[in-house]
């Protein structure tokens, strides 16, 4: 019996949540039903020709599957997301005692425009960082595709929480 009063007590707590609005597990809550994800334009001083379709591809595959909404191509969106890739730069970022570089960082930055047209106070305009290091012994051209991706994947995070987690 205390089963069963507790899985109804479960079912009734889902029910309740379905009424007030869509939500996740990720703990976000979509009131929308479709987004424009605009590509990322590459403003950075530096260019690699993949950065731009490998981030963009990575924030709209993190917002599409962790809300259910529909892609659209238009203006007429729910939400619409666009932005620019501002920094990518790789600098020294540990010394040897013999002042010979021991490891090195690339840094990516992205600035964002979320745009929320059922809320406008929930959109934003907002300079995304990540950063992640590798061995001064390696050269950028042989780890760039991974640390993209690693970059990729924590910016895409970043930008989901902030839209639709409100982090």
């Amino acid at each position: 019996m205390k089963q069963l009063l507790t899985g109804m007590a479960f079912l009734l707590g889902v029910l309740m949540m379905m009424g007030c609005g869509v939500y996740s597990f990720s703990g976000a809550s979509i009131q929308g039903k479709t987004i424009n994800i605009h590509a990322l334009e590459n403003r950075a001083p530096n260019v690699v020709p993949s950065l731009s379709a490998t981030l963009t591809d990575k924030i709209r595959s993190r917002i599409l599957s962790q809300t259910g909404l529909a892609p659209q191509n238009t203006d007429q969106t729910d939400y619409d997301l666009q932005g620019q890739i501002t920094m990518y730069q790789v600098t020294v970022s540990g010394m040897q005692q013999t002042q010979q570089a021991s490891q090195n960082r690339l840094t990516i930055s992205v600035n964002i425009i979320f745009e929320n047209r059922l809320d406008e106070k929930a959109g934003f305009t907002q300079t995304f960082t990540r950063f992640a290091d590798f061995p001064a012994s390696q050269t950028i051209q042989s780890v760039e595709a991974a640390l993209i991706g690693e970059i990729g994947t924590q910016i895409a995070d970043d930008i989901f929480n902030k839209a639709f987690v409100n982090w």
